[in-house]
């Protein structure tokens, strides 16, 4: 039996989840499987993902394939990192201990990564919503101007009107 690390579509339309799962390889897209390693959800920015690094390498060591999309999130999340290091100690090129120290160092950095893409995405959105908030600002200030320019001229027009009267007034008494 072949087995493959494939995702399982659940959501409804238009937004879209899915579960990361291993499964017979003749088994349907969302049908039964055998094991559940994590959670997809595309649709957060950046994307969110839940995975069990350590089933997934299992895995990977037995002989389960990923689909493309599979093996782009778990080379992302560190499986085949995980794996390699792994491969390594089999050989005896480095200690579990040392295989463990990298694994930790890779994936803090790769945390640090994401966590700045994170903090621009949020700087960005603030940025956005001040330029915004400027630009209609700079609207708002424009109409009560010309608000405020209608009604001085309205006022002009009645001062003129009421001087034009006062001077018909006088031209008629005399």
């Amino acid at each position: 039996m072949s087995t493959k690390i494939r995702l399982q579509r659940h959501g409804r339309k238009g937004k879209p989840f899915f579960h990361i799962v291993v499964a017979d390889s003749k088994a349907r897209r969302d049908g039964r499987f055998i094991e559940k390693l994590g959670t997809y959800n595309p649709v957060t920015n950046p994307a969110t993902i839940e995975l069990d690094v350590d089933a997934a390498v299992k895995w990977l060591q037995t002989g389960a394939e990923p689909t493309d999309t599979a093996k782009a999130i778990l080379s992302y999340k560190g499986a085949f990192m995980k794996k390699h290091l792994l491969g390594g100690v089999d050989k005896g090129a480095f200690t579990a201990e040392e295989a463990e120290k990298r694994f930790a160092a890779w994936l803090d950095a790769k945390n640090v990564k994401v966590q700045a893409k994170k903090d621009g995405l949020s700087t960005d959105a603030a940025t956005a919503k001040a330029a915004a908030l400027a630009a209609e600002k700079a609207v708002n200030d424009a109409r009560a101007k010309a608000a405020a320019d209608a009604l001085a001229a309205e006022n002009a027009e009645e001062v003129v009107a009421e001087e034009e009267g006062t001077t018909e007034e006088a031209a008629t008494e005399e």
